[in-house]
């Protein structure tokens, strides 16, 4: 752990929520003193009070650590006056609606929603939308562009590493996320969506895929160690036990960033037993 740094991001986020150093120790039962330690770079954080602390901070682990360079990335995209990926929804909204289509207000859980343009499509067709990402701007964004439209989203902060559901949704839907999970998060991952999916819900997922015929794209060059493209199939294993309604792999041209380029993808709905 780099102290310096960690006391360095300690300091700016406790500065940026008006937080003074004797608030942030009553938060968490500490001492001010242990909490200007830290900044000063003199001590560091147990590794067991970082969850808590990084609740407090509105953060994640990674970043009170300093691996905070996809956070940084993502802020300065969404950082802009337009929309980064566009206000287009997903293709796979529309396979969603036409197996669950919202003759009642169908719980939806986003993951990953950058910019919120299909956590908003969802509220505007009738479905009651519950979306997080890891990027404040991106989520600033989107609770912007749900006020536009005028409906109701449950915006929130969070990192797809830390988060977990504590209650079932009828729709969990995440697109162009996963690549940020090793091969060995994976499985214990997509098993807890799963066991937080309704009877009869559906899970609406895409994957980046590695085909050496492929370029990587312009702005994933950056960090590319935090970035794991799947192998082809891979997510679809995970969900063998369940009816699969679309299943696909498809390359396609895309222009995000403004640089023309090309992605492989695997696209799955699949469907939990009543």
């Amino acid at each position: 752990m780099d102290n310096l740094k960690t006391g360095e991001v300690i300091m700016k986020r406790r500065k940026e929520l008006g937080l003074t150093q004797n608030q942030l120790a009553q938060s968490l039962n500490i001492s001010f003193q242990a909490v200007s330690k830290w900044e000063n770079g003199t001590a560091h954080p147990d590794i067991a009070i970082l969850p808590k602390l990084a609740q407090e901070l509105h953060t994640t682990i990674d970043a009170l650590l300093g691996y905070n360079s996809v956070v940084a990335d993502y802020d300065n995209r969404y950082n802009t006056e337009g929309y980064y990926w566009g206000l287009t929804p997903n293709l796979i909204c529309y396979d969603v609606m036409r197996i669950l289509p919202p003759i009642r207000p169908y719980r939806v859980l986003d993951i990953g929603c950058g910019e919120g343009k299909d956590a908003v499509f969802f509220a505007k067709c009738g479905y009651d939308v519950t979306a997080f990402d890891v990027s404040q701007a991106g989520i600033e964004k989107a609770q912007k562009l749900a006020g536009h439209n005028k409906v109701g989203v449950r915006f929130f902060k969070a990192d797809v590493f830390d988060y977990r559901p504590d209650t079932e949704f009828d729709i969990i839907f995440s697109s162009g996320v996963f690549h940020f999970l090793t091969k060995g998060q994976r499985e214990e991952f997509c098993e807890n969506l799963k066991a937080h999916t309704t009877k009869g819900g559906i899970n609406a997922l895409n994957v980046f895929v590695k085909k050496p015929f492929i370029k990587r794209a312009p702005d994933s060059t950056r960090d590319e160690n935090k970035r794991h493209p799947w192998r082809s199939g891979e997510l679809f294993g995970y969900y063998h036990d369940w009816m699969f309604h679309v299943c696909k792999e498809e390359v396609f041209d895309c222009n995000s960033g403004g640089k023309p380029h090309q992605h492989c993808m695997d696209t799955l709905i699949a469907q939990k037993k009543m």
